[in-house]
């Protein structure tokens, strides 16, 4: 094969793993964001019935964090088994875990039918759909970093990025037209489990693309078998150990995006339509009008990295994200739509922004043996602390506070340690300069 065979192939194989983590990731993804919109809008009637409507909100909203509670340790276990035995097979695992949770659900009897059991049920559900996602990023956006060309990292690295608007406008266009062909009442009784279910389709795609994806020349070179005596530090626990710092350092990078996306994503849909009393079909297409700006937009961002830098894209997204995020709910309280739904259509470009770069930033900040378990755990934990919690401590805010204001500052706050955080790293921590032979493991000295 000539060099030029070679690079083709190259861009053929880096093409096709960056298209198989994109829709990998938003079947994972709509799964997700399917259990985040039910939780906003079914759950709190179905699963923890109340004569407050807030209360059983809080319940609902507690079941989410519990997803994203779950999250860590997925990323710590299944980056453990992708840095030791093969980025592949650890996401062909976490699209199966995911996917049978979320067609589980949908057979769940609600409160009426069992009682406790129900909540019971959905909440163990809920931490196991948390573990697969835990495993999901990090395998996806690494996969993609290493089959990409060095001078197009943020361009392929947006593609297991874009997993998230696409799933979320999927789950979104499947609960509109489940509620407009059904009618609400029978979509809030029964029709709500047919997306759940319908996730098992979605999963037999997404294995038929994994299974033909091929694991990174890097990878392969650095996992060739070594004696026991030889081998090194579990993955974990060198990241633990060795690498804390490192994990720090990203989570708090990545919890304001994280914190402000799930205000956007899930908050507003309780917020409006309990509080507000607007439309819920208006606040969904809102919501999908965003995500659909976020996903086209994310190509266009991650390429501009490549060009300006992926830390100086980042810095400047997160302070036009703050200063957005500041607007945000005092635009919803006008409960005036046109301007709700444009200003939801200008959150999709801000969040793509910072979102778009922030996953190939995350998964440099760390070396190549424990890259999986790096960047999962520290992107689920930064996702824990700014997104997990984030609609159940807006919901309690509320209720406190009688004020939407109360939240408008807690974003403010985890913005700007998010902005203080980003402006503390260098070029070395985000990789930007080293080369893929830098990359490559060293021989040991004897």
């Amino acid at each position: 094969m000539t060099p030029t065979d070679s690079r083709t192939s190259g861009t053929q194989q880096a093409r096709r793993v960056a298209w198989a983590a994109f829709i990998g990731s938003t079947i994972e993804w709509y799964d997700f964001f399917l259990y985040a919109t039910a939780a906003a809008l079914i759950f709190n009637e179905q699963f923890f019935p109340t004569a407050d409507p807030a209360v059983g909100s809080i319940a609902a909203f507690g079941t989410l964090a519990a997803g994203f509670v779950s999250r860590p340790l997925g990323g710590l276990v299944m980056g453990h088994f992708g840095d030791r035995y093969g980025r592949k097979n650890t996401l062909i695992a976490s699209l199966l875990i995911m996917g049978l949770c979320t067609a589980a659900i949908g057979l769940i009897p609600t409160y009426a039918g069992i009682g406790v059991a129900a909540p019971i049920l959905l909440t163990l559900m809920r931490v196991i759909q948390g573990i697969g996602l835990g495993g999901e990023w990090g395998g996806a956006v690494v996969m993609t970093l290493e089959h990409a060309p060095e001078n197009r990292r943020g361009l392929y690295g947006a593609a297991p990025q874009m997993g998230v608007p696409a799933g979320l406008i999927a789950a979104n266009l499947a609960v509109l037209g489940l509620t407009r062909g059904l009618g609400e009442d029978a979509f809030n009784s029964w029709g709500w489990r047919i997306p759940f279910l319908l996730s098992l389709l979605l999963v037999a795609v997404g294995m038929y693309l994994r299974l033909r994806i091929e694991e990174s020349r890097a990878y392969s070179e650095l996992a060739e078998p070594a004696a026991p005596a030889e081998q090194k530090k579990l993955p974990v626990t060198e990241v633990l150990q060795e690498h804390w710092r490192s994990v720090l350092r990203a989570c708090f990078v990545i919890v304001g995006n994280s914190c402000v996306a799930y205000v956007f994503m899930t908050y507003v849909l309780s917020y409006g339509k309990q509080t507000l009393h607007i439309d819920a079909v208006f606040l969904l297409l809102s919501v999908t009008g965003g995500a659909a700006m976020w996903l086209v937009s994310a190509p266009f961002w991650g390429r501009l990295g490549d060009r300006w830098g992926l830390r100086r894209l980042f810095l400047t997204g997160g302070f036009i994200r703050v200063a957005w995020a500041l607007a945000f709910l005092p635009v919803v309280d006008t409960g005036n739509k046109p301007l709700i739904f444009v200003f939801m259509m200008s959150m999709g470009v801000v969040l793509s922004m910072t979102h778009a770069s922030v996953g190939v930033m995350t998964a440099l900040m760390f070396p190549l043996k424990i890259r999986y378990t790096g960047s999962s755990a520290a992107y689920q934990i930064g996702s824990l602390l700014g997104g997990g919690i984030t609609p159940l401590v807006a919901a309690s805010l509320m209720k406190a506070t009688g004020t939407s204001m109360s939240i408008t500052l807690y974003i403010l706050v985890v913005g700007l340690i998010s902005l203080a955080a980003t402006k503390g790293l260098s070029r070395d921590d985000v990789g930007e300069g080293v080369s893929a032979a830098e990359q490559k493991p060293q021989p040991q000295k004897v």
